[in-house]
């Protein structure tokens, strides 16, 4: 090794760059590890069904976060491993972090065009202007993402990022924007879907949260990314942090899939929905009850279509009467 690359060897601090590297990769292999188990629940809890189009998402999305990981552990184990001290290589982007950003942007609209897909659902029998109107906000936000990869594929070393700040920043402020407006979207028809049932509208205010929650997880990262960035542009902890942005919109999908299921145990609870009739005895406010109970559940599967299944269970309505519960009728 030559005294002159000796030199320069120091001046490389490895704890704030390619350190941080290091452990971005860390946390998204255990965002990869949630995503996993949320993908088994999901196939899981779906398996008596055919294929359909909530499990090729599924599938999609999961291949497409496996090669995010396996392109950010190749590059990080290009520099750390394969060219350690190698001043010539650890100084020019290998093709594997290019790649990766490509896989990112994929991931997030991809994501993006399945919310406006569950936003188009839930807006059926409504007006359109909304769903239409979240839909050019997404297509619009896809111009962003291919100015950003131009923008990386232009450059060749590590200083040449200083130089496409400005799409950094314009492309994580859309995404954040997008996230801003499917979310409030998915809440307001939500909102101004409840049946005045209260289990119904319990389970509608804890959707809502559950969106409101994935929806600032997501944001609050590519936040992060546009803050250390714009603060410490000199190293790579904005970069680490960038990582995690693909596993956290997989995850967020996923659990919007599996809400169904988390909610399941207070649809349970019902007193409307298990009863059984004994005898052959007719009471009007009972079939009132019933015929209220098949109106909820009809409009509790429109609001969650094509959310994986149905939200409500296939039962039949059964009417409990005891005998000697109408001894004075």
């Amino acid at each position: 090794m030559s005294s002159a690359t000796q030199d320069l060897i120091p001046q490389l601090y490895l704890g704030n760059t390619f350190g941080a590297l290091f452990i971005g990769v860390v946390f998204a292999a255990i965002l990869f590890g949630l995503s996993n188990i949320q993908a088994f629940f999901y196939f899981q809890t779906h398996r008596d069904t055919g294929m359909s189009f909530p499990k090729l998402t599924v599938a999609w999305l999961w291949i497409l976060d496996a090669l995010h990981l396996f392109l950010i552990v190749h590059c990080v184990y290009y520099y750390l491993v394969a060219h350690y001290a190698d001043m010539s290589a650890l100084t020019e982007i290998v093709w594997s972090f290019k790649l990766q950003i490509v896989i990112v942007v994929i991931i997030v609209y991809g994501v993006h065009l399945l919310y406006f897909h569950r936003i188009w659902i839930v807006g059926t029998g409504r007006s359109r202007v909304l769903p239409i109107a979240v839909g050019v906000i997404v297509t619009l936000g896809s111009g962003v993402a291919i100015a950003l990869i131009w923008a990386i594929y232009q450059c060749h070393v590590f200083s040449d990022l200083t130089n496409i700040e400005w799409a950094t920043f314009l492309a994580l402020g859309t995404i954040t924007f997008v996230d801003f407006i499917i979310a409030s979207s998915l809440c307001y028809l939500l909102a101004t879907s409840r049946t005045g049932f209260s289990s119904t509208d319990s389970m509608i205010t804890k959707l809502m949260a559950y969106i409101i929650n994935t929806g600032c997880l997501t944001s609050m990262c590519s936040l992060t990314v546009m803050i250390t960035c714009a603060v410490m542009p000199h190293n790579f902890i904005f970069l680490g942090v960038d990582f995690l942005v693909a596993g956290l919109y997989v995850n967020s999908f996923f659990a919007l899939l599996n809400a169904r299921h988390y909610f399941q145990p207070a649809t349970e609870t019902n007193h409307f929905s298990e009863v059984h009739m004994r005898h052959d005895i007719y009471h009007p406010e009972l079939n009132v009850m019933a015929s209220q109970e098949e109106e909820l559940q009809g409009s509790w599967k429109n609001i969650f279509k094509h959310l994986g299944r149905s939200a409500m269970p296939h039962r039949p309505i059964e009417v409990t009467v005891e005998t000697n519960s109408f001894s004075s009728v």
